[in-house]
């Protein structure tokens, strides 16, 4: 297990996905960091390309690639307008649970993971229940649920 100690700025790690509770989980660890004087870093994971035909699944990882650094970058400017500073950018393939807890092993500079939970009947998310659940034990750094259904203005007292 890589050592934490060494790091003197915090980095909030949020993973990136389509979720409306994304954004949540995105401005309490923006704010959180500014806070802090730490930082703000993000996660984007795409599923694997499955294709019998190279050619093709290469065409799709790419074009999942390039999806996801669009849609990286657009997350970056706000995070940078909210935090104060450029977030780092990850982006990986593969299982989401199974690509996050590999990063925060890698990267001994993440300090915190931020989730926001999924407010609806269906619980809280397949990332949250897993990294929650089972998966609990092999985080290294503290895990932050947020509640989805915070507003901005919740989410700026409570930062």
């Amino acid at each position: 297990m890589p050592s934490k100690a060494k790091h003197t700025q915090r980095i909030f790690l949020v993973v990136v996905d389509q979720s409306p509770e994304m954004k949540v989980a995105l401005r309490f660890a923006c704010n959180r960091a500014k806070a802090t004087n730490g930082r703000v870093a993000m996660l984007y994971v795409t599923e694997p390309a499955d294709s019998e035909w190279a050619a093709v699944g290469e065409l799709m990882r790419e074009e999942r690639r390039q999806e996801a650094e669009a849609r990286l970058q657009e997350l970056a400017a706000q995070a940078q307008a909210l935090s104060g500073m450029m977030p780092m950018l990850y982006v990986r393939e593969g299982e989401a649970p199974a690509e996050l807890l590999k990063l925060i092993d890698e990267e001994p500079s993440i300090s915190v993971l931020v989730l926001a939970a999924d407010v609806g009947p269906k619980g809280p998310g397949p990332l949250v229940a897993s990294l929650a659940g089972k998966s609990v034990g092999q985080l290294h750094v503290p895990l932050t649920i947020v509640p989805g259904s915070l507003t901005e203005d919740e989410i700026d007292a409570i930062t």
